[in-house]
């Protein structure tokens, strides 16, 4: 019973001192926490540094600019840091917790220019310049410091692009038709890029999981939640605005040698050459981060150049890796509409020593003047939960590089809030609402029709919308004065059936022609959405001009009225087509067309063969075609309009191969054939002297064929710019049954033009092109060998269709593009087959286009 007793006596007096050794301990510690904002934005900073003054012991806000640190020490004042903002100290009270909140002001010190006096202006160098030796270390190491340079690494990336209607004046704000939209305004400081209005109109948000392996080489996205502003699809295609919004602003990659901005390519400050075209300083020495710090300013040598200016921020702990960027655009630059960019990266230290990309933030003011209304965007990316050599199974690494979960549309607020990196500010958290609101008023639903008409050409009455209303009236010589009047359905009326019409009238031929298709989408998608799959029938009876194919516009354009030199070389076409369309995910796709088409010669066109010496009229010809088409467009973008697909230029190329068969017999089909087409486009970006899109294709046809159903080369001769025809060429002029040929349509984004005194300030830019069509017809198809084969027509006299035996037809341009930022004048040389009748040697084309 005593041991008892004394045993009790102990435990208490050793649990009573152990209470009382804690109490003191905790007495004594200090514990700050709070959170860092930016003074001017009132926005929280993530990766401050915050820490107890002339100590290593403190931390890094979180994404949320939350931060904590702890001590048992005595220290009476805490230190906050961070690269670009005014360091600032703040005394504590040691041994308790305290909530201190701080904001943080810019370091405005900006290196202007950097001259050094010794009795003249010394002249910038590369050669013994220390800020050049550190930019040419990190270049050395650049290939250590990329995502490349692991095995395996995986992470959680969260996106967000915001576009607002920017720098709106109070007097705007306050027009009676906003009467009813002052809920959607929202304001900030008025220093702030955007101006003081902002009007929010668009959001996007993605949280994804990205893998990457580097053997074999992988990079794979599954976005697991989605959410975006969306309008009504009779109005936008939310899809496409979505890829044009993405391509505008992509990854910014500093280790890249090209970073895209705007579908430009900009040498990046540490690409292999950038010595060549940067001037560097070093500015300052950053000692109280660890790894100490070298902030090197950069400039372009020619203000001029498609180059970024700004800052980097470079770790002197043997890595030269970029800690911090700045970069921004010089106001001389050639880029359209562009009043203010800004683009800032962040990096951290991964478990191996090597940084990584932990934010970016690029922000870009829009506008067709440097004050007053424009667009504003910015996309946010957080990159968290990075881990490196962990390898995961191989099905994580197989599929599409791009996945999209199943259920990632359908995750609700409450996910939004768990899952984001940040909090949303109040004017950002409420878009979605907001839009939502907007769209169900009848003022704004009468606007997107008048925008809609204007901008697509379409007047939408529900289930139905008329146009396109530049195709009403049109001219030519064969129908004369032609009237013309359709439609088509919309999702109102059914996702799954589309139907689209017309009916036209020639008062000179006075006939009618018309058109009708019905569309059957088989994967319970609008027609409209990506990937599609359908079955469509239509029958058509219309005009044509043999050879004339047309890209993003319709034949009976109005403005394609006027041409020069039209000879009247058309055809009445009866065509019955069933099409079957799949497309895949990762932009692979097939169809099968079966045609039945009826082609008879008008106006100055006649099919004729020779019969025991005489002339002999054939009034048609008929035939029915099976045809496939593969194609394959990895990473293709593209914006879904009314009509056409519009594609977004990108690096990655696009392949075609066509395949088709005649059936002799079939709906009356007269002829037996086989042929092949095949196609490769791409555009090759040229760094400082721009980009080149360059097209190459081969035809080949099997058998024995009369004119119209061999390969007729694409002529033009409207004065419109046609990217894919050429444009020195007449109606119906060669005619081939193999060929092979390439466009090259070269844009130097002012490179020269920039460096002329007189010319520098319009922005004008210019282009080279260049194209050439090599081919012939085997003497079985040439009608001068065979009588009974249709002969080439002629006109009083003069023969108006010829073939390549002699060598390629060539044509090549020079122009000016950027011309009131929407104009591109051309004046074209054709080089070959001079001494062809009427055929014209030079000649000025118009391409209107709009772009940054």
């Amino acid at each position: 019973m005593k041991t008892n007793y004394t045993y009790s006596i102990i435990k208490s007096t050793l649990m009573l001192l152990l209470v009382f050794l804690s109490s003191t301990l905790m007495a004594q510690q200090t514990i700050i926490k709070g959170a860092v904002t930016d003074v001017r934005t009132h926005e929280t900073m993530p990766g401050v540094t915050v820490s107890f003054d002339g100590t290593p012991i403190g931390s890094s806000t979180d994404v949320q600019g939350n931060y904590r640190i702890s001590t048992d020490g005595k220290y009476n004042r805490v230190k906050i840091s961070f690269i670009g903002y005014k360091t600032i100290y703040k005394d504590i009270t040691p041994g308790t917790a305290q909530t201190i909140n701080f904001t943080l002001s810019e370091d405005r010190r900006t290196l202007d220019e950097v001259v050094i006096k010794a009795g003249k202006k010394t002249r910038y160098t590369n050669k013994n310049n220390p800020a050049v030796e550190l930019i040419r270390k990190v270049i050395a190491h650049k290939s250590q410091n990329r995502l490349e340079n692991f095995n395996y690494a995986e992470y959680q990336q969260y996106e967000r692009m915001i576009f607002s209607l920017s720098d709106l004046s109070e007097k705007f704000k306050n027009k009676k038709v906003f009467k009813n939209y002052q809920f959607l305004f929202t304001e900030q400081d008025s220093d702030a890029m955007g101006g003081k209005n902002l009007l929010p109109i668009y959001m996007e948000e993605k949280l994804s999981d990205n893998y990457f392996r580097k053997s074999p080489y992988t990079k794979k996205q599954v976005i697991e939640a989605h959410k975006q502003v969306k309008y009504d699809e009779n109005f936008v295609d939310n899809e496409g605005l979505k890829a044009y919004f993405n391509r505008m602003y992509m990854d910014i990659e500093i280790y890249d040698n090209n970073i895209p901005l705007l579908g430009n390519q900009l040498l990046s400050p540490i690409a292999d050459g950038a010595p060549s075209f940067y001037k560097f300083f070093i500015t300052d020495t950053i000692k109280d981060v660890s790894p100490q710090l070298i902030e090197l300013s950069f400039t372009p040598r020619n203000t001029t150049d498609m180059l970024f200016e700004g800052k980097i921020y470079i770790t002197m702990d043997g890595n030269y890796a970029v800690q911090k960027a700045v970069l921004s655009v010089n106001k001389h630059i050639n880029l359209n509409f562009v009043r203010q960019m800004q683009t800032t990266l962040a990096f951290e230290k991964t478990e191996g020593g090597r940084y990584r990309l932990s934010q970016s933030d690029l922000k870009m003011d829009f506008g067709l003047k440097n004050k007053g209304g424009g667009v504003y965007g910015e996309r946010v990316v957080v990159i968290n939960n990075f881990a490196v050599n962990k390898p995961r199974p191989q099905e994580t690494y197989s599929g599409p590089a791009l996945m999209i979960a199943q259920n990632a549309t359908e995750k609700g607020d409450e996910f939004w809030k768990a899952n984001r990196p940040d909090t949303l500010a109040p004017a950002q958290a409420n878009i979605y609402k907001n839009i939502d609101s907007l769209q169900l008023m009848p003022s704004f639903k009468r606007t997107m029709k008048l925008v809609t008409l204007f901008a697509a050409g379409y007047d939408n009455l529900g289930p139905f919308e008329i146009g396109p209303v530049n195709t009403f009236y049109h001219f030519n010589p064969v129908e004369g004065f032609r009237l013309r009047l359709g439609g088509r359905t919309t999702t109102d009326l059914s996702k799954r059936y589309y139907f689209e019409t017309y009916g036209a009238y020639g008062f000179k031929d006075e006939k009618f022609k018309y058109f009708f298709s019905g569309t059957y989408s088989l994967n319970d998608k609008s027609i409209y959405s990506f990937p599609q799959e359908y079955l469509r029938a239509s029958v058509q009876r219309d005009t044509k001009i043999p050879g004339q194919e047309l890209q993003f516009v319709q034949e009976d354009n109005f403005l394609l009225s006027f041409k020069r030199d039209d000879r009247g070389i058309y055809t009445y076409n009866d065509v019955f087509r069933l099409d079957y369309v799949h497309e895949y995910l990762n932009h692979f796709s097939y169809k099968f067309e079966l045609k039945s088409w009826n082609q008879a010669p008008t106006g100055a066109l006649y099919f004729q063969n020779i019969v025991d010496g005489q002339p002999n009229t054939i009034n048609d010809l008929q035939t029915t075609e099976l045809s496939m088409e593969l194609r394959y467009a990895p990473n293709e973008k593209f914006y879904q309009g009314k009509l056409y697909r519009t594609p977004i230029p990108d690096k990655y190329p696009i392949f075609t191969l066509r395949y088709q068969e005649g059936l002799k017999g079939l709906f009356n089909g007269n002829y037996n054939y086989q042929s092949v087409t095949g196609n490769i486009t791409k555009r090759f970006y040229l760094s400082q002297l721009g980009f080149a899109d360059v097209e190459a294709e081969g035809g080949y046809i099997f058998n024995k064929l009369p004119y119209p159903l061999l390969d007729i080369l694409h002529a033009n001769q409207s004065y419109a710019l046609q990217l894919q025809s050429y444009n020195m060429m007449n109606y119906l002029e060669f005619v081939t049954d193999h060929y092979a040929s390439i466009n090259i349509d070269q844009h130097f984004n002012g490179f020269f033009f920039n460096k002329v005194p007189l010319l520098q300030s319009l922005k004008l830019r210019e282009v080279v092109s260049f194209k050439s069509v090599w081919g012939g017809l085997r003497p079985e198809n040439n009608p001068a060998n065979d009588p009974s084969l249709l002969q080439f027509p002629v006109n009083d006299g003069k023969p108006m269709t010829y073939t390549l035996n002699n060598g390629p037809y060539m044509e090549a341009s020079a122009g000016v593009e950027n011309i009131f930022k929407v104009l591109r004048l051309d004046l074209v040389r054709r080089l070959t087959y001079l001494d062809h009748p009427d055929a014209p040697k030079w000649g000025v084309r118009v391409f209107v286009k709009l772009q940054f």
